[in-house]
């Protein structure tokens, strides 16, 4: 019986789970709504360069070509290397691109059986179950809508994108009663270079948002009206950002991307050893974040122009938040072509913005929110089943055993979903691991074990990431849960060679490489 396996999404997480769900023999389906791959990288505007190094974003048996030397290589750099990976292992064929799904129901199993299941789709099994996933997909060109039955889903759909999160206004306070243009950072993002500078450009711009999209905007702004027009961007809680340069990204790599920075903080299923080490230790995590806090405030004007956060470093870092500011970003605000303002509210009016605070309204043209997300919504609504979506809805962060199967959602996987460092490396070992799965290599315990264990990770996800447990961050426990997936598969955990190496150099992608080979 033919294995058909929906893969949705063709961003990297897509790319990855395609190439080895093909290694294993299956039949992949990727589903790609755009007409290109690439994810948010194909919506990203052309002067976003990447957070992390290229070393930290690779896939592990497909370096960077020599002819890219950037330590953060550029949009256009990501774009050709995710296609060259795609032509490389031969994806492209696999892809059926301008077809958004639009929604998934399970289909030969009812909902009174499932309930009484005791392993995971009945069997513990990838495949065996009667039951299917009706895929119902939209042409967006034409709108026309196809129907196709596969036995295993993967969603690679990822938090940070789709749905944007747009603040509810009062209606005497809304959009409506600006006579500008208002619009989110994806829709901006969607902009090639020219569109960006003819839609910017002779106009008064205010951007909503403190993160790397927020920054990011309004340095593109500010690159093209200079401070004749300034971009004014509004941040409720600033977050630390890092300057650009080696010395940035190698104090993140010894400091916090080590397994030596892990035995620092708790880590979901420790043992009493661990936790005592940790708690010996954890003092030193708290030095370090002052040494960062001191080594940012030392390289950047934060106070100066009211972007220093009111929490500490540890707390970004731990939820995933912190990102490198646009290279000259504070030259521009210096210059002022760009415009720092905090408030925790505002609303519209005909002219613009009425600043909580402030006296007079800002005048503006445009209005841009780079106010991320609705994540968990449209993870849920791709959903036709009340009871599924009921599953994602019921528990924030989600709850998933290895980060990536739900416990009482058969047949069906989602990668790219939770964050980490090396959101990259991260999505290609769980797309080996679900590779190997779906191969008849592992073997899943009970469904009630299962939730035990998601559990106690969304636990340890609520007390390390703080206000931001809804990004599923496992930043600071990114190496043990590595370790978790290679003991699945039966690899050895440790990738370096000699105890020191292993203990305090950072780990990258290139570390697991062996593993695609096995």
């Amino acid at each position: 019986m033919e294995n058909r396996v929906a893969i949705i999404g063709a961003g990297a997480s897509g790319l990855v789970a395609c190439k080895y769900t093909l290694n294993k023999g299956l039949t992949p389906i990727v589903f790609e709504a755009e007409e290109t791959i690439g994810g948010v990288w194909a919506r990203t505007i052309d002067s976003t360069r990447l957070q992390n190094t290229q070393q930290a974003y690779q896939f592990s048996d497909f370096p960077w070509p020599s002819s890219v030397q950037d330590l953060h290589p550029t949009h256009t750099q990501v774009m050709e290397y995710l296609e060259s990976y795609a032509h490389h292992f031969k994806i492209f064929p696999c892809i059926k691109f301008n077809s958004r799904v639009i929604s998934l129901n399970y289909v030969g199993e009812s909902f009174e059986a499932m309930e009484s299941w005791h392993l995971w789709s009945g069997t513990g099994k990838g495949f065996g179950s009667k039951g299917k996933w009706l895929v119902k997909v939209q042409h967006t060109r034409t709108c026309s809508i196809e129907e196709y039955h596969v036995e295993f889903v993967i969603l690679c759909i990822g938090q940070f994108s789709g749905l944007p999160n747009i603040p509810e206004f009062p209606p005497d306070a809304g959009p409506q009663v600006f006579k500008g243009k208002v619009m989110h950072s994806n829709n901006f993002s969607a902009f090639h270079n020219l569109g960006v500078e003819n839609f910017v450009k002779g106009k008064k711009v205010a951007v909503i948002g403190s993160f790397k999209s927020a920054v990011d905007i309004a340095a593109e702004c500010a690159n093209t009206n200079g401070v004749n027009f300034p971009c004014t961007m509004i941040q409720r809680n600033a977050h630390w950002f890092l300057p650009t340069g080696l010395l940035s990204v190698y104090l993140l790599g010894f400091l916090y991307f080590n397994r030596f920075s892990e035995l620092l903080v708790h880590k979901p299923g420790e043992t009493i050893l661990f936790s005592f080490l940790v708690t010996l230790l954890s003092p030193l995590r708290w030095v370090i974040s002052k040494f960062m806090e001191s080594y940012v405030k030392w390289n950047l004007p934060l106070k100066k122009y009211g972007m220093l956060p009111k929490f500490r470093f540890d707390e970004d870092i731990s939820s995933c938040q912190i990102a490198l500011l646009p290279e000259k970003f504070f030259d521009k605000v210096e210059e002022g072509s760009i415009i720092i303002k905090n408030s925790q509210s505002f609303r519209f009016c005909r002219e613009g913005l009425v600043i909580k605070g402030e006296a007079q309204p800002l005048e503006t043209d445009i209005v841009i929110f780079a106010t991320g997300f609705k994540g968990y919504e449209k993870l849920m609504n791709i959903f036709e089943s009340s009871v599924f979506q009921d599953c994602i809805k019921a528990t924030t962060p989600l709850l998933l055993y290895r980060q990536i199967l739900h416990p009482r959602i058969p047949q069906l996987a989602i990668i790219g979903f939770n964050e980490s460092f090396s959101t990259l490396g991260n999505s290609e070992l769980k797309s080996l691991w679900i590779a190997n799965f779906l191969d008849g290599k592992l073997e899943l315990p009970c469904i009630k074990d299962m939730e035990k264990e998601a559990k106690m990770w969304g636990d340890h996800i609520k007390q390390s990431t703080g206000r931001y447990f809804k990004r599923g961050c496992i930043g600071n426990s990114n190496i043990w849960y590595n370790d978790q997936l290679c003991k699945d598969m039966g690899y050895n955990p440790r990738r370096k060679k000699g105890f020191l190496s292993d203990l305090f150099l950072p780990y990258a992608p290139a570390d697991y490489g062996d593993l695609t080979i096995k």
